[in-house]
């Protein structure tokens, strides 16, 4: 049982508290703070093989050669992107598009107007290179995962506006539920395993990405549920103040606040037999 009482929602001017590195999930070799960032446009034109005039770039598989060259036309703005048709086929999702849709097979175009361009070259470097901007770097010396190092006028922020939320969600969150549409399990690990090597994330940018999570996952997908359920009990005294925590508690709507008083419940429990 907690020994400390419920404190009040702070101010509107206190609700987007971010979490300091004493929150830190996971062990990690650097913390990313919107500060130090770049624009996301500005990230795409340097780093990724995935517009139509450099999407052929990179690590190929062999066969690319003779595979058909599709092109797909991504989000509101219509962003032109193009991949090899068996590297997409790569993909449940795709492979069911390319065999069972109508396409010309001259001019082979898939438009996914619901999609986030910059999430979509996510994918899509995925599917070429096996991982995405920035790679996972495994450490020896401390068995553990770590983000790679960018150059300092290069740095890769962790979150994104999504058009369809009208907010800030975090990257590896939307790329994971992306890589469960299109039927991708070991994307679906890397970002997990990313999101997990993230701080610095306001708790308000936290709630609106377990909620995005819980809306694009099946319920029988609960690695991505957990992490959010974890990291909020691990940050409760954060959480326990933060006004936006209230307000989505008033709001209701989902499973996740359910879950977490499951979860809240389980912990005690723990500490309870613990001690």
């Amino acid at each position: 049982m907690f020994s400390r009482r419920f404190e009040p929602a702070q101010s509107s001017s206190q609700q987007h508290k971010s979490f300091s590195k004493s929150h830190r999930i996971g062990r990690s070799s650097s913390s990313f703070s919107k500060e130090a960032g770049v624009s996301k446009r500005r990230h795409e034109s340097r780093r990724r093989p995935t517009t139509s005039s450099n999407a052929l770039g990179g690590e190929s598989p062999s066969d690319n050669s003779i595979s058909a060259i599709v092109t797909l036309v991504i989000g509101q703005e219509q962003r032109i992107f193009a991949a090899h048709e068996n590297v997409l086929a790569v993909s449940p999702f795709f492979q069911n598009v390319l065999q069972n849709q109508m396409l010309d097979s001259q001019s082979k175009k898939i438009a996914l107007p619901d999609e986030e361009p910059e999430i979509f070259s996510s994918v899509l470097e995925y599917l070429y290179k096996g991982d995405y901007y920035p790679r996972l770097i495994h450490n020896k010396k401390r068995n553990s995962w770590e983000l790679e190092q960018p150059p300092q006028e290069d740095r890769h922020e962790p979150t994104m506006f999504h058009h369809g939320m009208e907010g800030e969600l975090l990257k590896d969150t939307v790329i994971y539920c992306a890589a469960e549409k299109y039927g991708l399990d070991e994307l679906k690990r890397v970002a997990l395993r990313k999101q997990g090597l993230q701080s610095g994330i306001q708790a308000s940018t936290i709630l609106a990405s377990a909620r995005y999570a819980y809306a694009n996952t099946p319920d029988t997908d609960s690695k991505l549920r957990a992490h959010y359920l974890a990291l909020i009990i691990r940050s409760r005294s954060t959480f326990k103040r933060s006004g936006t925590m209230q307000l989505e508690m008033y709001n209701g709507g989902t499973q996740l606040f359910f879950d977490l008083f499951v979860a809240l419940c389980n912990h005690v429990d723990d500490i309870s037999s613990a001690s």
